[in-house]
């Protein structure tokens, strides 16, 4: 970790309710872009279909892949009570899983909860068990699918998109979220939320920029935890406790942010997490890259250094949050101007009611 000179009330800030996106625009590069110059500060207001206007001729794209799961379930006890659950991840061989399990306090170890499915008019197979074998704490525990199944499959059947906590509709959920909480270019399973920056983009907007600027893209993964939704309780920085999440990155994917770099062409990194994935094996490798696949648990606040990010789009994030952290941390690399840029940043969104958080608009830092 780095030292910090901030404290946890410097990242706090006040938000309308009403900014907060309850649902995602009509279409995905409908939304608006806040484009923040990070060497001056200087704001201007976008659209996000502007882009290709706004990147550099031969700018390389970094997007992370990662692929929401059906991660929400309901389930049912013996005694007919309910309980909301959610998947996090499976266990080694994947004999057990870890969730966090809503109005479960009278619970007991060895009972079993029977899975509901989402959708109740539709005809299951066989009724699918979770087993409570352990109690982690803070609403954890870890179980067993009975009968034993891989968790893909079971939540593909007994699992609804996880929408983050402060989406909430009176309506419920919506049949488009399962699509519209997904990036275009999801491909590799493991998130219980989406990497939010990318549900802006389409392949037209993809082509665009390609034929327009020469903008090309390659992907990473980070599958983006629950701890992502979690604020930092510290108020000393360098006592958070970081969550881990896995990542990869390819040969290829390496090769050629590579070769970006060394023909002096920019990195614009596509949300939070694929930063996390850039710096991260920069940190372990002495500032290079190479590829490989792991956890990260890197905890990126101001002031930091950034070995390979140039340019970063990014969504609005929750106060006390360790990406809205990451940002004022990008904002101004080494420095101790970031968090103020980033602070005038959202006080100009909110009074120029931008929508805040998942669905939400976006920003470019560059």
């Amino acid at each position: 970790m780095n030292d910090s000179r901030y404290s946890l009330v410097d990242f706090d800030y006040e938000l309308p309710e009403h900014l907060i996106a309850q649902a995602p625009p009509a279409r995905r590069d409908a939304s608006r872009l806040l484009r923040m110059d990070r060497s001056s500060g200087q704001l201007a207001s976008h659209a996000f279909g502007e882009l290709p206007d706004l990147l550099r001729d031969g700018d390389l794209l970094v997007l992370n892949d990662t692929k929401v799961i059906p991660a929400k379930f309901a389930a049912t006890r013996e005694t007919g009570a309910s309980i909301e659950g959610l998947f996090i991840r499976a266990d080694g061989d994947g004999a057990s899983w870890q969730v966090l399990l809503k109005n479960a306090r009278r619970c007991k170890l060895g009972e079993t909860i029977t899975l509901q499915p989402p959708d109740a008019s539709e005809p299951i197979a066989q009724s699918q068990g979770l087993t409570l074998l352990e109690s982690l704490g803070a609403g954890r525990w870890r179980v067993a699918p009975s009968p034993a199944g891989e968790a893909e499959a079971i939540l593909a059947q007994f699992g609804a998109t996880p929408l983050p906590p402060y989406i909430r509709r009176a309506q419920g959920d919506s049949p488009e979220d399962p699509q519209r909480y997904q990036t275009v270019y999801a491909a590799s399973p493991g998130a219980v939320a989406a990497p939010t920056a990318g549900l802006h983009f389409t392949p037209e907007l993809f082509a665009t920029l390609a034929a327009k600027k020469g903008i090309e893209a390659v992907h990473v993964t980070l599958h983006v935890g629950l701890g992502t939704f979690s604020p930092v309780k510290q108020e000393d920085l360098t006592r958070h406790e970081m969550h881990v999440e896995r990542y990869a990155l390819s040969p290829q994917a390496a090769a050629a942010i590579l070769a970006a770099k060394q023909q002096s062409r920019r990195i614009v990194a596509v949300g939070t997490t694929s930063v996390r994935v850039l710096e991260s094996v920069a940190a372990a490798h002495a500032g290079q890259l190479t590829a490989g696949s792991g956890e990260t648990n890197l905890f990126l606040y101001p002031p930091a250094k950034f070995h390979i990010v140039d340019a970063l789009i990014t969504n609005f994030h929750l106060p006390k949050s360790t990406l809205l952290m990451l940002t004022a941390a990008f904002a101004d690399p080494g420095g101790v101007a970031g968090l103020s840029k980033i602070q005038k940043a959202y006080q100009y969104a909110i009074e120029h009611e931008y929508r805040f958080f998942s669905y939400g608009d976006a920003m470019l830092i560059e």
